[in-house]
Order: structure tokens, then C-alpha cells, then sequence
């Protein structure tokens, strides 16, 4: 794929190309996961709403919720009749502690396959992991994020799949001491939980200021891009 192309595949918001009769011609890996909760046939009637009169792009703030997902807005571009394609925006659902953080420069997958190596040992479970290969080494404690990682883990211990993301969150960022970091985020989705389990990980991140999200299958852990 040519640096345009791995742009769109690993956007974190989804993006889908249609052709004239509704048919997907292309998607991103977000829009993969979308399409889970969402018909491509409501996606497509969306795209048909909200494009503009004459040929071009149009962008639209609206609210629209599919299952986990929400969105705060779409754009819908086309060129002529034959192609059609809408990309929309996913809502911020992260809150980071002001608080910098302290630790070792550490890579990221060399610790999620490490923890999934821990947890596939005598496991039935298969382990899928989408990362995106851009995120660089940052500077994090990195055993409580093994800690963590291992809860989460544990948390879908009786799942049939878990997949896990690295991914990087376009255009938000954080400040800490005045300069501005980006944000990159590991989702481990599961489908069966150990509810019991939950207060001890939020507790676990709170006390080693993890910011850490929770849906009714996924868990998301943010992290500040900080390389030096």
C-alpha cells in the first residue's frame, strides 16, 4: 500500500466507498468493525442523505449511534455517478489524567504479544491483533501496563476470540507542561466477561493513572504519545 493508502486503512474512524447499486467497493479496518453493528445498506442510504446537490464533498455535524459506536459528524464526497464515499467521525470517549507520565521508553507490541503470550498458555481462546505499525516507542511504566494489560486479559478469559487494537486517535491530543502530545489507544474486545473483576481494573488504572475506558465488550486504554 502506498502512505496515502495505509493513511486510510488504519484511520480510526471508518471510511467506506460504495458503488451506484449500494455495493462496497473498499473500507478501512474501522469500517470492518462498523459493520458489525451496522448494516452497509444503512451506511449507504446515510452517504445518499448527506451528499451535496452537485459533485464534491460535503461535511455534516449530526449525532448517530451504531451498538459501541458514536459519531459526531460524516462527510460524503463524490465525483460522479458511479462511486460514492463517507467517512464518519467517532466522539471522544477517552479522559487522561493531567498528571505526565513517569517510566522506561518501552515498545508497545514487544508488551501486548508478551501479555498474550502469558494468556494463550493453555488457553482455547484465539487471540487477533490489528495493530497500526506507526505508533513509536513512548515513554510509560511499563510493568503496570503488563499489570494491566494481564487484567484486562483475564477479564475476557472466557471469551471465544479476543481481539486487540493499537491504534492512533486522529487529531486529539493532550498537553502536559505546555506542549502538546498525541494519542494512541489499545482496545481488548472480548465476547464473554468476568464482571467480578471490573472494580479491581478501573482501581488498578486509577492508582497507576491509566486512563481506561469501559464498553460491554471492549476496554480501552489511552495512551499519550510521549517519545522522549
Amino acid at each position: 500500500m502506498t502512505l496515502e493508502q495505509q493513511w486510510i486503512e488504519y484511520d480510526y474512524n471508518p471510511f467506506i466507498l460504495f458503488n451506484a447499486q449500494g455495493k462496497i467497493i473498499s473500507l478501512n479496518a474501522e469500517a470492518q468493525f462498523l459493520l458489525g453493528a451496522a448494516k452497509s445498506q444503512e451506511i449507504f442510504e446515510l452517504a445518499q442523505i448527506y451528499a451535496s446537490i452537485n459533485f464534491g464533498f460535503k461535511t455534516t455535524f449530526v449525532e448517530l449511534e451504531y451498538g459501541r459506536y458514536k459519531f459526531f459528524g460524516l462527510t460524503v464526497g463524490y465525483e460522479d455517478e458511479e462511486r460514492i464515499g463517507i467517512k464518519l467521525y467517532q466522539s471522544p470517549s477517552y479522559k487522561i489524567t493531567a498528571t505526565k507520565p513517569n517510566g522506561e521508553l518501552t515498545n508497545i507490541f514487544t508488551v501486548i504479544d508478551l501479555c498474550i503470550a502469558t494468556n494463550s498458555i493453555n488457553s482455547s481462546i484465539e487471540f487477533k491483533k490489528d495493530y497500526d505499525p506507526t505508533i513509536p516507542d513512548i515513554i510509560v511504566d511499563s510493568n503496570a501496563l503488563i499489570k494491566l494489560l494481564n487484567k484486562s486479559y483475564e477479564y475476557f478469559q472466557e471469551s471465544h476470540t479476543i481481539l486487540t487494537k493499537v491504534f492512533f486517535r486522529i487529531g486529539e491530543h493532550i498537553k502536559f507542561e505546555e506542549k502538546k502530545y498525541s494519542i494512541f489507544s489499545i482496545s481488548i474486545e472480548g465476547d464473554r466477561k468476568n464482571t467480578k473483576s471490573i472494580n479491581e481494573i478501573e482501581v488498578f488504572a486509577r492508582e497507576n493513572n491509566f486512563s481506561l475506558d469501559i464498553s460491554e465488550d471492549k476496554i480501552t486504554l489511552n495512551l499519550p504519545m510521549i517519545t522522549s
